[in-house]
């Protein structure tokens, strides 16, 4: 199998920490994602012990350019984050794959560039995608047609096999022949899960809150958080719902098939950074999980959902692991048919998959999505006291990719 490997001996995932994901057009809709990166950088660090002048690279994602400084993504959260104004920064983008891309950048730079500790992070606002147009540059013909579009919705579409995303959920259901009262079902335990998840306190040694806040360096202008009148803070997710069939199942098809708002994932907007760190400094430290592998691969655009399969198969043939070694599996719930498709593919059962809910329950920020699939599985393994883990997920134009973590002091 054609597949993008790389392996680490001595990586390590220090630390993690995300915004609240906050539904479309929500209390975090006007936010920039630089400034909500900012937010969860600082925060991860935090929470790694760390001073952001220990970091020695920078390296984060975000799909859409959502404001006028896109270009400057990673180098802004770095900067204000703390970091050395000579560490370097990198802008990475692999879809709805790019958090997982960012930690396999960040792992990478800490094994064979000799950086002591890198920051990844990830930072979506898909509230502020913009209405786009790309042919009026020249100007306006007279009575010629004024080409601005929704670019959230328009970016759906792919091309080359002229399905939009969900179409190609639509395409796997009926390659798989799923019902929609099986997606439904579904999304209701994704619903359930993430529900159970957050009343048990799970989620809070993963979000910090977002306040109004000024972000301040010496010798760059403040920049900062500046939430809706009468909003002081946003403390949890807020799409998380209860969400039973007989309600899911109400809700009109969103592709003209299976899938609907309510068993795809949520449309949200967030930020998620990780501290990855070398073996030499975490002897002193608790680490979430150490970093041992990832696998990008390339699948049929008009199936691109279940990219995650060839990812994993390929992660464990390169690994020498099998399936029943891993204990938890964390794949993005792009849309409820595709991660079903992934796990009848997989034969992976319920028990391991996406534990605390999903995508469809906490909402997928394209490029901070990947960041918190890590952070959650590797935080669950050490509350389990299990091993292996992976996170995954499906990319948007026909790919997949797949991470594994290890808890070296977890059983299995």
């Amino acid at each position: 199998m054609t597949a993008l490997h790389t392996s680490w001996e001595d990586a390590w995932l220090l630390a993690g920490a995300r915004t609240p994901f906050a539904d479309l057009g929500g209390p975090l809709g006007l936010v920039s994602p630089i400034d909500l990166g900012i937010k969860a950088a600082r925060a991860a660090l935090a929470r790694a012990g760390l001073d952001g002048s220990e970091i020695g690279f920078v390296v984060a994602g975000s799909v859409a350019q959502a404001s006028f400084d896109a270009y400057m993504l990673p180098r802004h959260i770095g900067l204000y984050a703390g970091v050395p104004v000579e560490v370097p920064a990198l802008l990475v983008q692999r879809v709805c794959g790019t958090g997982i891309e960012a930690i396999t950048q960040a792992a990478t730079a800490v094994e064979r560039h000799g950086v002591r500790f890198a920051l990844a992070a990830g930072a979506e606002s898909m509230s502020r995608n913009p209405i786009a147009a790309f042919t009026h540059r020249g100007g306006f013909g007279l009575g010629a047609p004024i080409e601005f579009k929704d670019f959230l919705w328009e970016a759906l579409l792919d091309p080359a096999c002229g399905l939009t995303m969900g179409g190609t959920a639509e395409e796997l259901a009926r390659r798989h022949g799923f019902t929609r009262a099986e997606v439904d079902a579904y999304a209701a335990r994704s619903f359930d899960r993430a529900l159970a998840a957050r009343a048990a306190g799970f989620f809070d040694d993963e979000i910090v809150p977002v306040v109004n806040e000024v972000f301040t360096r010496a010798g760059v202008k403040d920049r900062g958080i500046h939430l809706p009148r009468k909003v002081e803070s946003v403390a949890a997710d807020t799409h998380p719902r209860p969400s039973p069939v007989e309600q899911l199942a109400k809700i009109r098809p969103a592709f003209g098939g299976l899938q609907t708002g309510g068993n795809s994932s949520a449309v949200v907007d967030g930020a998620a950074a990780a501290v990855i760190a070398s073996g030499a400094e975490v002897k002193d430290r608790a680490p979430l999980a150490r970093l041992m592998a990832a696998t990008a691969v390339g699948c049929p655009p008009e199936i691109m959902g279940i990219g995650p399969v060839p990812a994993i198969r390929a992660l464990l043939e390169r690994t020498g692991l099998t399936l029943d070694a891993i204990a938890l599996v964390e794949i993005n719930e792009a849309f409820g048919a595709q991660v079903m498709a992934c796990a009848r593919e997989l034969d992976l059962d319920g028990a391991r998959l996406n534990v605390n809910g999903g995508a469809i329950a906490i909402g997928h920020p394209l490029a901070a999505t990947g960041v918190r699939l890590c952070v959650t599985v590797a935080r669950e393994l050490r509350r389990r006291g299990a091993r292996y883990g992976v996170a995954s997920a499906c990319i948007g134009g026909g790919q997949g990719i797949a991470l594994l973590l290890e808890n070296p002091d977890g059983h299995g």
